[in-house]
């Protein structure tokens, strides 16, 4: 538990809604307005049945939990809302504001993203310290932190572009130069998760590289003629024979034509001379 119901004193009490402060501490951002609407004709039928939950600054109560529910109580015009007040300090606040959001279903990704850096930021905690204050794997907190590698406008397109958490953990994969294309893409082309996955497993695949044709042995490698004449003629002048070659080469063929004398300034034992035609 965030507050140790025996530690902290708690009361109910009726407070006039100008009375109430937002809290500093709240992740949630946006209001979808018709659904504060309905909340309002519910509560102007039925009351207000769950209390917000504050403690008090000086004359006034900063709000901890139930910002929505006070946004639909001042539409429907009631002059007190049932309040608990707490004692509890601005770590505890902190807490209990981020983890009463995440438990709703229509919290957005990027806003508990926010609420949980924020967190951590205001208290110096860790990724380990916060993942066991919210009963959240490190993982998981870990995943949720890297959404906000996205730009504010990246994000702001996204959640207007009803893209899923998945669609943004996609695309932050890609460098940050291709995440504005492939946001453009999901949209136009309205690609689902797993085509978006896809798609960028696609672009992060290294590139297949062309398959060499292998040299073929024997007469089909014309470098190792070329380089037989060559040692030949340099055998036959370690040997004596004044040899000489000239390499003549075109389009179309190689041309050597090697000159060796008919007598030779020095006679070498045990080397024989073949006779070379090209």
């Amino acid at each position: 538990m965030l507050l140790d119901r025996k530690r902290h004193d708690r009361k109910l009490v009726s407070v006039s809604p100008d009375k109430i402060v937002p809290s500093p501490f709240q992740p949630r951002r946006e209001f979808d307005y018709y659904e504060l609407l309905e909340l309002s004709e519910s509560i102007r039928r039925n009351g207000l049945i769950q209390p917000m939950t504050v403690r008090k600054l000086g004359e006034r109560y900063e709000l901890i939990s139930g910002e929505r529910r006070l946004k639909a109580s001042v539409m429907a015009g009631l002059k007190t809302v049932p309040c608990i007040v707490v004692k509890a300090g601005d770590r505890e606040c902190s807490l209990m504001c981020l983890i009463e959001n995440i438990q709703r279903t229509d919290l957005g990704f990027f806003e508990e993203a926010m609420g949980i850096k924020k967190l951590m930021d205001d208290f110096l905690l860790t990724q380990q310290e916060t993942a066991e204050k919210l009963a959240m794997a490190q993982s998981t907190l870990s995943n949720k932190l890297r959404l906000l590698k996205l730009t504010p406008e990246q994000r702001n397109r996204i959640t207007a572009g009803n893209l899923c958490e998945r669609h943004a953990r996609a695309i932050i994969r890609l460098p940050e130069e291709k995440r504005d294309e492939m946001i453009n893409r999901c949209l136009a082309e309205r690609l689902s998760v797993s085509d978006t996955e896809a798609l960028v497993e696609s672009l992060l695949a290294p590139p297949e590289r062309p398959n060499r044709p292998k040299s073929k042995g024997g007469i089909g490698d014309i470098r190792i003629f070329t380089n037989s004449i060559t040692k030949m003629i340099g055998t036959m002048r370690r040997a004596g024979v004044e040899a000489t070659s000239r390499k003549n080469e075109t389009e179309e063929f190689i041309e050597y034509t090697i000159k060796i004398p008919k007598r030779p300034k020095k006679e070498s034992a045990g080397i024989t001379l073949f006779d070379l035609t090209v």
